[in-house]
């Protein structure tokens, strides 16, 4: 497993995938499962696995989180980047500090909170920060989470080794936020792009190479093939990529972006990820589930299908 400093080259050697956690029908995580899904992934040439909230690392406990680390590293290969979660909450995260404090993972991802005041949210960072003696990474959806020069300072200070965008959706082409992010860091070096496919090629126009995906867990080699279209400034080919996740995308947008992911995985043949749960459900409307399977096996195939016609 990776161990050393995160780099700027380090956020766009691979796409930052987001799998689901397997679970038995007790709750243990399902090793033989999640050992499928990690090597779909790897087969694809993808290093970099970001166990989040698509993984339900809001719910895990922490007398639990020691257990969890453990089976996320002893999947990793030498040169795999495995990043954890911690949080939501200020409390756990830094209970969950302590533990990782003995591991050597080099960063882990502060999962976003609501109910949160931006002022604080960067106060928060840093003293997790101070606490971990490493970097954090920190991921969020809204404005209204944390301000971007504080973002801008706590990079400069060596708090945060990588901002995950994940405000998209929006209809306004100018991006304000993200463009005061930028104006304050003074480059897309250390920022990713946390909303996947459906928003890399336009938050490229503004610098942005590195994102996370969920849909590419499903279909990594066209992820892999995205994220490179990307990187050679090929935003033509990056958008023609971008339509094969269009359809899975809007179920998650639908039924829910953690359940629809983490059934499509099972209906897609890839791993039986079993329950979700606590907190969460997994999909019963069996329209619904029909849909997605639909859709995830579709997206898979159209993956294997690229390989076999770059063979």
């Amino acid at each position: 497993m990776k161990t050393n400093s995160v780099t700027p080259a380090d956020l766009v050697a691979s796409v930052l995938a987001l799998p689901p956690l397997a679970r038995t029908r007790d709750g243990a995580i399902a090793t033989v499962e999640q050992e499928k899904i990690v090597g779909w992934l790897r087969s694809a040439g993808v290093t970099t696995f970001l166990y989040g909230g698509i993984a339900n690392f809001f719910n895990i406990a922490v007398s639990d989180y020691a257990t969890t680390l453990d089976a996320i590293e002893a999947m990793a290969g030498p040169k795999e980047w495995v990043i954890p979660s911690i949080g939501p909450d200020f409390g756990k995260a830094m209970d969950q500090i302590k533990i990782l404090r003995g591991r050597d993972f080099p960063s882990a991802m502060l999962l976003p909170l609501q109910m949160v005041s931006r002022a604080g949210v960067a106060t928060g960072l840093r003293r997790l920060s101070d606490a971990f003696g490493r970097p954090l990474m920190v991921f969020f959806k809204s404005a209204d989470y944390v301000a971007p020069r504080d973002l801008g300072q706590l990079i400069k200070d060596g708090v945060l080794c990588c901002v995950e965008y994940g405000i998209g959706g929006s209809t306004d082409t100018a991006e304000p936020f993200l463009a005061e992010l930028l104006d304050t860091t003074g480059s897309a070096a250390s920022i990713i792009d946390g909303a996947g496919e459906r928003t890399i090629v336009d938050h490229a126009r503004f610098g942005l190479v590195g994102y996370t995906t969920g849909s590419g867990v499903l279909a990594p080699h066209l992820s892999m093939a995205l994220l490179a279209a990307v990187k050679k400034g090929d935003l033509a080919e990056a958008a023609r990529l971008r339509e094969f996740f269009l359809e899975h995308e809007a179920l998650r947008l639908k039924y829910g972006q953690i359940p629809v992911l983490h059934d499509a995985v099972r209906l897609s043949g890839i791993a039986d990820t079993g329950p979700l749960g606590p907190l969460f459900a997994n999909v019963t409307d069996e329209s619904a589930l029909r849909d997605i399977a639909a859709a995830a096996r579709k997206l898979k195939a159209e993956s294997e299908a690229s390989v076999r016609k770059a063979a």
